[in-house]
């Protein structure tokens, strides 16, 4: 076991009560004759002997081993006659920022094997449920358990959702203050953890579906009730998500046709004060010219008449911009 990479922990429990401990051998997770449920659950995937040695210990295919260790996959269920095999997306909340992390499950008996990519989960509350025996989860086998740790996967989406549309409900707010830079990129980051929430919920429906209808043995008729009800609340995250991505979306545009018309405004501006002084420029110019036959540059008033020309043409251009309404 590679010491500070990769750790197991072991739960082991029934009606009667429950034991928890860090085996120093992979052999020590395996205790014959106990009755009840075992969740053995591996932290960190950098221990490529550990985790073949786990799968051998469980008869994986070889291929499975590959795959948990893969950490790009989408969510997926394989079956086999005697276990079932789980792939699904763990989306959890660390200082305001969304994290993903592939969580391996492997079903056999009344055995759960789960393997994460990093220390730390969303399991507390069903460790601490088995551990104060509240709940059914100490009276029920070990589908019941595959079923809380999904529950709890998708119960954090809720709270990832809820925290997703707090943060665009606020960037609405904003933009309609202040249309800067940053919240546009608030915008796209809220937009990547949506496609992020998506792509872990959306093929992970599909997974559910299977598991409350595959039929193997190693899960009961009973658990039926319990799949369905996380497959209702998939759907419901997956409506939720398509929502704000409209939403998001409609930001968007608001956004760009708020830059766009400030900056239309800019244009305006600088077109009026532009067009203003062609006719200055051209009264300037005129009399800019040296000839020898121009009257007003012998005349006293010849300097005071060219300014209150530009300055007459100046403001009857201005009333006239008024009058069209283009100021």
């Amino acid at each position: 076991m590679a010491e500070g990479k990769t750790s197991i922990k072991v739960i082991r429990y029934n009606e009667a009560g429950y034991e928890e401990f860090a085996p120093s051998t992979v052999d020590e997770c395996f205790k014959d004759g106990f009755k009840g449920v075992t969740w053995i659950n591996v932290e960190g995937l950098q221990d490529a002997r550990l985790i073949e040695v786990i799968g051998q210990r469980l008869n994986l295919h070889p291929l499975l081993i590959e795959d948990i260790r893969n950490t790009e996959l989408r969510p997926k269920i394989d079956e086999f006659d005697d276990y079932i095999f789980l792939i699904f997306k763990m989306l959890d909340l660390e200082a305001e920022e969304v994290t993903e992390e592939q969580v391996s499950l492997v079903l056999i008996d009344d055995t759960i094997v789960s393997f994460q990519e990093r220390p730390g989960d969303v399991f507390d509350l069903l460790r601490e449920r088995i551990r104060n025996g509240k709940g059914v989860v100490r009276r029920m086998g070990a589908d019941y358990l595959a079923y809380a740790l999904l529950d709890a996967t998708v119960d954090e989406y809720f709270t990832v959702l809820e925290k997703i549309g707090d943060k665009i409900e606020a960037l609405e707010g904003d933009l309609v203050d202040d249309p800067s830079p940053r919240v546009l990129q608030e915008l796209h980051k809220a937009r990547r953890e949506m496609i992020a929430l998506r792509r872990g919920v959306w093929p992970l429906r599909g997974v559910i579906d299977m598991l409350d209808r595959c039929g193997n043995p190693v899960i009961g008729e009973h658990m039926s009730i319990y799949f369905r009800d996380i497959y209702d609340h998939t759907v419901q995250i997956i409506d939720a998500v398509e929502t704000n991505r409209d939403v998001v979306s409609s930001i968007l545009d608001v956004y760009l046709t708020s830059v766009s018309n400030r900056m239309n405004e800019v244009m305006k501006f600088l077109t009026i004060i532009g067009t203003i002084f062609i006719p200055l420029s051209f009264i300037a110019g005129l009399y800019g010219m040296n000839f020898r036959f121009m009257p007003e540059l012998e005349q006293v008033w010849g300097y005071p008449f060219a300014l209150g020309m530009m300055v007459f043409t100046a403001l009857a251009m201005l009333y006239y911009f008024r009058r069209k309404k283009w100021v």
